[in-house]
């Protein structure tokens, strides 16, 4: 098989697709692999390094898609990128099409089969190549919170352990799956008052015994949501549907509602954000306000410790992509329903049924395209 590894032209993103070690699997393997100069340089894998790991550097992206029938990439591929997709090319990435009509409408018309890291499940129904960048920007949402706290940053300047004499930051979590779970074990150790929704009971037990009474569990209705919201100083938004847009729990009122200067930390914006007011944003300009509340949507927020988060997210995909570099997709999708799991696209047909709802494109079952 012929991999490439293009460099990532997403504004700040700094992450790999595959590092000089995944490099040095597949290629003692047999395969070829194309890796674009620089791609990794930013977090210090160099040319050379990749160069002995077996990869073959080239000058542009153009080169690395015209090279290789196997796109291995972090973000979801841009204008650019998806105009050089044909339908001899396999795209293996994050994706988060529901709320993208336009890169939903381009990768259909290239052809290329594209599997969305976000949507591969294992034997238990999680999200195993989505787990470690939830991890990462959960963890990361708190460390966020915490500086828009600041007066500088736009906030009420507040501390968000307080000190002796002086109330913790109120910090409500919603959703207490990966990322609420990471940043709620954030919160509890920077002192913070933590608040975290749920509509799984089994979930908020664990967590009740976890933490006792260092943390409140609620259970999730319009009302338990709203008191909680609207008393907040820092709110983490870390609800996910698997492959669909993100519902949107947090009602425009209830922001107008919250204190001058508190924070929301939206950390499902990947999938359309869980606020009615909130919008894409980078790190370049991270954070806007919308009724005094800063607002912090960083779609790639895990591409700001992009070292951490590559090493992280390789030691999860490398399995999956010496599969499909083995096997070829289509054997590697028919012996694996969790690989099969996410296809979202292939062949001019939407595979995945959320995206399809969500983009008003025809549901096609990926089992369909793959052939007896």
């Amino acid at each position: 098989m012929k991999i490439g590894v293009p460099r990532e032209i997403k504004n700040r993103e700094y992450r790999v697709g595959m590092t000089p070690a995944a490099v040095h699997e597949l290629a003692g393997h047999g395969h070829e692999v194309f890796v674009e100069t620089q791609a990794g340089a930013a977090i210090g894998f160099s040319d050379q390094d990749y160069r002995q790991a077996g990869a073959q550097i080239l000058d542009q992206a153009s080169e690395v898609f015209e090279a290789a029938e196997l796109i291995v990439k972090v973000k979801e591929p841009q204008a650019q990128e998806r105009a050089m997709l044909t339908p001899g090319h396999t795209l293996f990435t994050y994706l988060h099409l529901a709320p993208d009509q336009a890169q939903t409408d381009e990768l259909v018309a290239s052809g290329a089969t594209c599997i969305a890291y976000e949507t591969v499940t294992d034997r238990s129904g999680r999200l195993p190549l989505l787990a470690p960048m939830s991890e990462v920007a959960g963890r990361m949402s708190i460390q966020a919170g915490a500086h828009c706290l600041e007066k500088a940053a736009g906030g009420r300047g507040v501390l968000l352990g307080g000190v002796p004499g002086v109330s913790a930051a109120r910090v409500t979590i919603i959703g207490a799956g990966v990322v609420g779970q990471n940043a709620l074990a954030m919160a509890v150790g920077l002192g913070a008052q933590v608040t975290v929704l749920d509509r799984d009971m089994a979930v908020l037990r664990s967590l009740d015994q976890r933490y006792g009474n260092r943390i409140t569990t609620l259970f999730s209705t319009a009302q338990t949501l709203d008191q909680a919201v609207t008393e907040s100083d820092l709110v983490i938004g870390g609800v996910l549907i698997p492959g669909a847009s993100a519902p949107k729990l947090v009602t425009r009122d209830m922001i107008r509602r919250m204190p001058e200067g508190s924070v929301l930390v939206d950390v499902a914006i990947d999938q359309g954000g869980c606020a009615e007011t909130s919008r894409a944003t980078t790190h370049d300009d991270p954070t806007y306000l919308v009724d005094g509340v800063v607002h912090y949507c960083v779609a790639n927020m895990p591409g700001a410790v992009a070292r951490t988060a590559t090493l992280a997210l390789n030691n999860v995909t490398l399995p999956f992509v010496a599969a499909l570099a083995n096997k070829g997709p289509v054997q590697a999708m028919k012996d694996d329903p969790h690989l099969l799991a996410g296809l979202n696209v292939a062949g001019g047909k939407v595979t995945y049924r959320e995206v399809a709802e969500a983009t008003g494109h025809p549901y096609t079952k990926a089992e369909s395209l793959l052939g007896s």
